[in-house]
């Protein structure tokens, strides 16, 4: 997939997302509050798709961009656009156009949590897991939700940025929950079905470790 660049006119803004902006450098790292004891809370509005378009590909960015022409404060548009982007392997344009979707919409907006989940996985997929906690952080520290996804999905970040010791308590955290759930790897397909098949083996890595040596609560 490729973000082509239309000829001079107003939709001029693809080749300066294209070809001008620079990718802000890795996340830095980020400090964790200590699990909680249970995490059951659905967090509907983090997990919500956000689709402006049905469209895949080169068709839904070229929609997109003509969509964002026209309305320069459009929010889902500049998401989407965002993660075809860094799904595309543009990160320096997935970020801005993600830095300009955040710009559009504040901590009331429904999309807002969407979209911070969103921007953590392309982050998380595009070898950047510090970049990635720096999102899912600021979704833990929004609101009090302790949401059934931030376990495991706190330990796969954490275990991937070096964070061994903190990726298990995380971990923990999800077998106190739903100990039939993640006592075991055996079910992982079905509770993460969005989940490549690489992130599914880190995430039996960390429940390895859990196995060999659970941690105590409190």
């Amino acid at each position: 997939m490729s973000i082509r660049t239309p000829g001079p006119g107003p939709l001029a803004l693809a080749v300066l997302l294209a070809a001008a902006l620079l990718a802000p450098g890795p996340g830095m790292a980020q400090t964790l509050p200590k699990p909680a004891e249970f995490y059951f809370d659905a967090d509907a509005n983090a997990l919500r798709p956000i689709v402006a378009v049905r469209d895949t590909g080169d068709v839904a960015i070229q929609k997109l961009l003509k969509a964002i022409e026209r309305n320069p404060r459009a929010k889902a548009e500049h998401a989407q656009l965002a993660h075809l982007a860094m799904a595309g392997g543009r990160e320096d344009v997935g970020r801005e156009m993600y830095t300009r979707a955040l710009a559009r919409i504040d901590r009331t907006d429904v999309m807002w949590r969407a979209l911070m989940w969103r921007y953590g996985w392309d982050l998380y997929r595009a070898g950047d897991a510090d970049g990635a906690l720096a999102q899912w952080r600021t979704l833990h520290a929004s609101r009090s939700v302790n949401a059934a996804w931030m376990p495991p999905t706190f330990a796969l970040a954490l275990w991937t940025a070096g964070r061994r010791d903190e990726a298990v308590q995380w971990y923990a955290a999800a077998v106190r929950s739903e100990p039939q759930q993640w006592a075991t790897t055996a079910g992982y397909a079905t509770l993460l079905p969005e989940w490549r098949d690489s992130e599914r083996a880190t995430l039996a890595q960390v429940h390895a470790a859990w196995a060999a040596n659970p941690p105590r609560w409190p």
